[in-house]
């Protein structure tokens, strides 16, 4: 039996496993850089593989190697994320969310459990390969300043250090059955914008003896549209969005203040650094011309990610090599954030996308939601997948 098909087989043969350890951890989600229990349990599965392996990175994260022949010849890494999200679950399924508020609602469970099987095909595999594969299991992608940034600070890409680093991630808008692949610039840095807008409350009919923060905040936000539609150059990717307004007022009632959130996401680091400028400048001078205040507070995110092209040219070919040229697709832009991100910016990185919608089966929610799922025969593709393009990649000059 030829290596391709070996990994079919073992794919074939892990699948269940995959799909069980993919339930418990859907069952029992944890937040960001809380995920002890999930941090307790790979550990678990890795010492069943009789791999060594680091937990505690980042906090909660586990790092371990699996060596093949001539294991210092060259080192890549795969990597997967643990943490949930503050969602209530409503699917309806024997494997639902038992903690309360908190689901697996962006696939993290799918990637995890995913790289759990690739690394029991790998290690089934190793005398079959020179180098070392790298496994990263992440904390906090979730959430600001995100777990890779800190899993880098703390060495994870040294002692060994791989020249390339793969990530996969789940996509409802695919079909399970196919994959996607996207060279170059591929997701958004993303900001996070929390706005203050001060002014003077007071009895709502006698706007006169008040500095009303409520129209003040409407002139600074349709102001701030202009950052997009006027000053952006319309090649580069951008967005700015509010999805949080509190005023705490009545129908008669002017607020003493207005609270707003929102996100900026783009593509280009310096028009970033620009933007930063011009929105808090704007902000407060339109607040400071109409008598009222404004503290505008931008908290850095993750930058854009970029797919280094001549890898994920490679992967690409050899997921068309694995499944078909017909299950193989290109991916558009795409304005969500990523921690894997930093990964990016340190070496070359590749991140596709996992196929895992199914309409006859009523599966296709999004991401982020409460009924978000996949069909699980995604799985036998992604641990064979993620294992056949570790192996190609460690092959490749």
């Amino acid at each position: 039996m030829d290596l391709k098909n070996r990994i079919k087989s073992l794919a074939s043969s892990f699948v269940n496993d995959t799909i069980q350890i993919r339930r418990h951890l859907h069952a029992n989600p944890e937040l960001s850089f809380e995920e002890y229990n999930t941090m307790e349990y790979v550990s678990e599965q890795l010492s069943g593989l009789g791999l060594e392996f680091q937990k505690g990175v980042a906090g909660t994260g586990v790092v371990s190697l699996i060596k093949g022949k001539n294991p210092e010849k060259k080192i890549i890494a795969l990597r997967a994320d643990l943490d949930a999200l503050p969602i209530n679950e409503k699917n309806e399924v024997d494997y639902k969310s038992k903690v309360q508020g908190v689901m697996h609602a962006c696939g993290h469970d799918v990637h995890t459990s995913s790289l759990l099987g690739a690394a029991r095909i790998l290690n089934e595999v190793k005398d079959q390969f020179e180098g070392t594969v790298k496994l990263i299991f992440q904390p906090g992608e979730e959430k600001t300043p995100g777990g890779a940034s800190i899993m880098i600070k703390e060495g994870v890409l040294k002692n060994p250090s791989p020249t390339k680093i793969i990530g996969q991630h789940v996509m409802p808008q695919i079909p399970v059955g196919k994959v996607g692949f996207r060279e170059g610039m591929y997701m958004a840095s993303a900001d996070e914008l929390y706005v203050t807008v001060k002014g003077k409350g007071g009895h709502g009919a006698m706007p006169d003896f008040n500095i009303d923060p409520v129209i003040i905040s409407a002139h600074i936000l349709v102001a701030l549209q202009q950052i997009v539609s006027r000053y952006s150059n319309p090649k580069v990717p951008c967005v700015l969005s509010f999805g949080k307004v509190i005023a705490e007022g009545a129908t008669n009632v002017i607020p003493d203040q207005v609270y707003i959130e929102g996100t900026f996401r783009t593509m280009d680091e310096k028009w970033r650094a620009d933007a930063h400028i011009k929105m808090k400048k704007m902000a407060e001078g339109i607040a400071e011309s109409m008598g009222a205040t404004c503290d505008f507070n931008i908290v850095k995110g993750y930058p854009f990610l970029v797919n280094e092209p001549v890898l994920t040219k490679k992967l690409k070919s050899f997921a068309v090599d694995y499944l078909g040229k017909d299950n193989v697709i290109d991916l558009d832009l795409w304005m969500a954030a990523e921690d894997f991100s930093y990964y990016s910016q340190e070496i070359d990185a590749c991140f596709y996308r996992l196929g895992v919608r199914n309409e006859d089966k009523g599966i296709t929610s999004s991401v982020h939601t409460p009924t978000f799922n996949i069909d699980e025969s995604a799985l036998e593709i992604s641990i064979g997948l993620m294992a056949w393009l570790a192996l190609n990649e460690l092959k490749s000059a």
